[in-house]
Formats: structure tokens, sequence, C-alpha cells
């Protein structure tokens, strides 16, 4: 069995988890989430820990109980702490506002961008250019935080546009004549 998934996942308190089958359903104060298992993993809950084995011993199922045990230890974390992403807006005039549950964004073009906001998902602006998505689930914020980022990527020879808050852009020189 993979060495990530030979490792138990703690359950902190105030989580619960049922296990029916193959589905996993996991809930916390931050909220629910599920989870279905591949045929060739079982999940069982010990106490206060959640372990893993594999039905066969197959290469696939090894690498499908390191994977499973990764989803399910993102989905624990998810419910009782949550996720979030930060985005900044570099460039003069960039500007971001939450108006209910649109992102409106001003990035340059000749129209604004109304960003639709999914279900499960938070976001804040604290000023015109700082972006604060949060949520439970790690996939999800990754990804709306990757949708926002492509309306208008930093390019290297300004660094304008929107990037993440931890994120390096190297610059590059202008061409000399």
């Amino acid at each position: 069995m993979s060495r990530i998934a030979n490792n138990p996942i703690a359950i902190p308190s105030g989580v619960e988890i049922n296990i029916q089958g193959n589905n996993v359903t996991v809930k916390g104060k931050k909220g629910m989430l599920t989870h279905e298992a591949h045929p060739l993993v079982s999940v069982r809950q010990e106490d206060s820990l959640l372990k893993f084995a594999v039905n066969s011993n197959s290469k696939s199922a090894n690498a499908l109980a390191g994977t499973t045990r990764a989803l399910l230890q993102n989905i624990v974390r998810g419910v009782s702490e949550g996720y979030e992403r930060k985005l900044e807006i570099v460039g003069v005039g960039y500007r971001a506002q939450v108006q209910g549950r649109k992102l409106n964004l001003t990035l340059g073009y000749s129209h604004p961008i109304n960003f639709e906001i999914p279900e499960g998902i938070t976001i804040e602006t604290p000023s015109q250019t700082e972006i604060i998505i949060k949520g439970v689930d790690k996939q999800k914020v990754g990804q709306v935080a990757a949708n926002i980022r492509d309306y208008r990527s930093p390019e290297p020879y300004k660094g304008k546009g929107v990037r993440y808050a931890d994120e390096i852009i190297i610059r590059k020189e202008v061409k000399k004549a």
C-alpha cells in the first residue's frame, strides 16, 4: 500500500463521519461534503482515526488508496477549518467589488466583468485591489481563484493583472533598439 495511505487521518473534535459502503459523508462546523471512494479502496473509522486498506494487490489500487486518503484529508480539513485563497489586482484603474452574489471586475477592458459567485463559495474584497475566496471544498476554491485570474493573467513586462498573493512574477526587460 502507498506510504501516504498508511498514515491514518486524525478526526478533529466536532467532525462527524458517516461511512455507508463506498460513500463517506463528513460533517463539520463549516459544512458537509461527500466523497465516493473507489471500490478498490476500503475506508473504515476506528475511534478518532480514519484508516484505509486496499482490496487488491495491484499498482492502481495502491495509487488509489493514497489518492483517496489525500482527498478525504482535504475534506476533513475543509469542514473543520475551511480553505481560502487570496488574489491581488495590480494595474492603474483595475479594481474589484462584490455586489450580492456577483463579483464586479474592472480590468482594463472596454466592459466590466461580472463574475457569478458559485454556491458554497464566499468572496470578500477588503480593498479594491484584494480578493479573498473562501469555502469548504479545496478544489472549488482553487478553481474559482483560477477562473478569476484567467480574466487578466499577470503580464511579464509591467506585472499588471490578477495574481495570487504568494505568486512571484518574473519580470522581463524591455527590448532595446
